[in-house]
């Protein structure tokens, strides 16, 4: 069975794990083909062995680079005694961070170990993190617009897709399964200390409208990647909003 959890609210039960990691043979060149293996262990240095399937998946693997203009969403495969594999290839030169999630059996909330690489090759000239003007884009034929109820750091809050298709102006009420859910939906912080996966607040659905709470921890510049199927092709809408600091009441 898929357990469900929401990696986007605070977390009040995380088993406390470890990483180990290891890449094909150095120097890792941009636009190779790199294996790589990441070993889950508890606090004692033993492989973890058992995990709980989350959204039809036993680890979701997150992979940005320093600037966030690059976002890969992977899923290694488990080959048991704690070894998650993938072979995955990286579009240019530079450093990356790779987040690897996953929930260890018994705990009701997931776990998530960071690990940086660096890929030799050209870097292209680093990307300002800006926050956007408007909060309406088009990707692939997709006209998402992002709302939210309240926007503040310190608290929880609803964050809505709003999906129609570019062309016909005419809301997307056919939206397909993604992983088990209408949508997902990745945010880092500025600074990549922050890091949330958030799942919808409800299963049904096929849109216009695609909702999701969240828990901004800190204030700051957040890049924000919602995650979307439709007609059998995933879209990946970014957005970068500046969240305020929760205001003191009374």
């Amino acid at each position: 069975m898929d357990k469900k959890t929401n990696m986007g609210s605070m977390q009040m039960n995380v088993i406390p794990i470890k990483s180990e990691w290891k890449t094909g043979s150095q120097p890792l060149k941009a636009n190779e083909n790199i294996p790589i293996s990441i070993f889950i262990k508890d606090k004692s240095n033993k492989p973890i062995t058992k995990f709980d399937t989350v959204h039809e998946k036993l680890m979701h693997l997150i992979i940005v680079n320093k600037d966030l203009s690059y976002f890969s969403h992977i899923h290694p495969e488990y080959n048991g005694n704690g070894e998650f594999d993938i072979t995955t290839a990286f579009p240019a030169g530079g450093d990356y961070q790779l987040i690897a999630e996953v929930t260890p059996h018994g705990a009701g909330d997931n776990s998530v170990e960071k690990h940086w690489l660096h890929i030799d090759g050209p870097v292209p000239t680093a990307k300002s993190i800006v926050q956007d003007s408007t909060l309406t884009k088009v990707v692939d034929g997709v006209k998402a617009t992002l709302s939210f109820d309240q926007l503040m750091s310190g608290m929880s809050l609803n964050m809505t897709f709003t999906l129609s298709d570019a062309a016909t102006n005419k809301p997307i009420k056919n939206l397909q399964p993604y992983l088990g859910a209408m949508g997902h939906c990745v945010a880092i912080s500025k600074d990549l200390k922050q890091y949330l996966h958030i799942h919808p607040m409800t299963a049904k659905g096929t849109g216009p409208k695609v909702t999701f709470m969240t828990f901004f921890p800190k204030k700051g510049v957040y890049k924000i990647w919602g995650q979307f199927q439709y007609e059998n092709r995933v879209i990946v809408v970014p957005f970068v909003v500046d969240v305020p600091e929760m205001k003191n009441v009374g």
